[in-house]
């Protein structure tokens, strides 16, 4: 059997944070006379008690290290227990959202999808808003750090291919986690607060900066504004699609260039693959929508570069008519969403690294077919990317496509059109959070699809952020068995 106290100890610990954090959002609201302060106050001693005895009655664990059945079981408590406790303002405070929608709301947050079943952004209190903004940002922190030593370590998605360049910890109470942690925080707040920043000096305000900082960071893309930043259309969208590129670069490397190794962001093909999707796919729907519409150059790149930033990072911010887009540029879209930014980082789908293995091992087989003599190993970066490496990437790459597939299917089988399924599932699994088709035409959100598609949009995005198999594994009995 798993020892679950080191499990809920650390679960304990994060509630208490959380608890914490309401209160910031608590005491706006109450300045401002509104009820929702004292509702904020309610939510931060129900998740503080909560947490405290949590870790209380599991801290004759504290010091014990995790071992790699421990950190699967901590990964998915983490983002499923967590937001219960999230959601509890959405539920008992503004805009008193039903359990589902509650929960709906906090673990898109948690996860950075962005998806939303609130409308009316603007009226919401400002504590709410500050609140979905912080729930990006911790969602993001975590993430990270869970992308940087845990997925390696687990050996999931051909992420342990990493695992050299990243820190070997398990088995060793996780000595190095404390440092890397602090790096990691740095280079995450940093980011955040120049980004807040700049988006003041592009014309926010000071909420709307702040929030829309965390959520650019975590690439968790909630925005206090239904209009997200169309408000803000010119340089804010330059400066957002700037800072959706640089969070959604691998985060080691910003921990070795603060460490004094500056050339390892520089040099990193992921990087620089990365890159070229993002212009090869702003090239080709800028150009259309210049050639297809009356659109000037600039006002197509300028909006285009926005909003395919976002989809390729799956930060769901969006600036103009996108939300109408259909025809290519839609299919432009779907494919960069499928992709996603790099491993290693806030964003979610594929991966542009899992990507370019996939293609390296389409390109030796083909290799090989034509010359079956040849020895055609796959590389990467100029290394050989190892068989296990290789099992688990493509395993990982060809379970996503199946689960897309399911997934639609279950949502049809509930009575959801195609496109709306189709579109739901992939925004839920790629953490992108946009939602096209005609059940949300009319408002761009979640809000219109019934419970039962929405929990099953839940267990997507939880699927998404961590992985696929670090979900899956838990409903072996043999996992549980070992």
């Amino acid at each position: 059997m798993i020892d679950i106290r080191p499990i809920a100890y650390v679960i304990g610990r994060i509630l208490i944070v959380f608890a914490i954090l309401m209160l910031a959002p608590a005491v706006i609201d109450y300045r401002a006379g509104l009820e929702n302060g004292f509702d904020f106050l309610q939510c931060a001693i129900l998740t503080g008690s909560v947490g405290a005895l949590l870790a209380l009655a599991t801290q004759n664990a504290l010091g014990q290290g995790l071992d790699t059945r421990q950190a699967y079981v901590l990964t998915v408590a983490i983002w499923g227990i967590v937001p219960m406790f999230a959601a509890l303002p959405f539920y008992f405070g503004a805009p008193q959202l039903t359990s589902t929608d509650a929960y709906f709301e906090a673990v898109s947050g948690i996860t950075g999808t962005g998806s939303t079943v609130i409308i009316g952004l603007d009226a919401l209190p400002t504590g709410t808003n500050l609140w979905r903004g912080l729930l990006n940002w911790l969602g993001g922190l975590g993430i990270a750090f869970v992308a940087m030593i845990f997925l390696p370590l687990m050996r999931v998605g051909g992420m342990q291919y990493f695992r050299t360049e990243g820190f070997d910890t398990f088995g060793k109470a996780l000595p190095r986690a404390a440092d890397i942690a602090k790096q990691l925080l740095f280079v995450y707040a940093g980011l955040t607060v120049i980004c807040g920043m700049v988006y003041t000096a592009v014309g926010m305000t000071t909420i709307d900066a702040v929030v829309h900082a965390m959520a650019t960071i975590s690439t968790g893309g909630f925005s206090p504004s239904d209009e997200s930043f169309t408000k803000y259309a010119g340089a804010g969208e330059y400066a957002g699609a700037l800072f959706m590129v640089l969070a959604s670069l691998p985060f080691l490397r910003y921990v070795q260039l603060v460490s004094g190794a500056p050339m390892a962001l520089w040099r990193d093909v992921q990087v620089w693959g990365f890159l070229r999707i993002l212009a090869c796919g702003v090239a080709a729907v800028a150009l259309w929508r210049v050639v297809s519409s009356d659109m000037g150059l600039e006002p197509a790149f300028r909006e285009t570069l926005f909003n395919l930033t976002s989809i390729l990072t799956g930060t769901a911010f969006f600036s103009g008519e996108f939300l109408g887009w259909s025809g290519f540029v839609l299919i432009v879209a779907f494919v960069l969403g499928l992709i996603g930014g790099c491993s290693g980082s806030s964003s979610g789908a594929l991966t542009v690294f899992r990507v370019q293995v996939s293609m390296a091992a389409l390109w030796a087989q083909i290799k090989m077919i034509t010359n079956p003599n040849r020895i055609s190993p796959v590389r990467y970066a100029g290394r050989t990317v190892q068989e296990d490496v290789l099992n688990s990437l493509i395993l990982f790459v060809s379970g996503y496509v199946l689960i897309i597939g399911v997934l639609t299917v279950a949502l049809s089988l509930m009575g959801i059109d195609p496109v709306s399924a189709l579109f739901g599932v992939w925004a839920s699994l790629g953490n992108i959070g946009y939602h096209f088709g005609p059940l949300t035409a009319a408002t761009g959100t979640a809000r219109d699809f019934p419970d039962a598609a929405k929990w099953v949009l839940i267990l997507a995005m939880l699927m998404g952020r961590l992985g696929l198999l670090a979900v899956l594994v838990l409903a072996l009995p043999r996992f549980w068995r070992a």
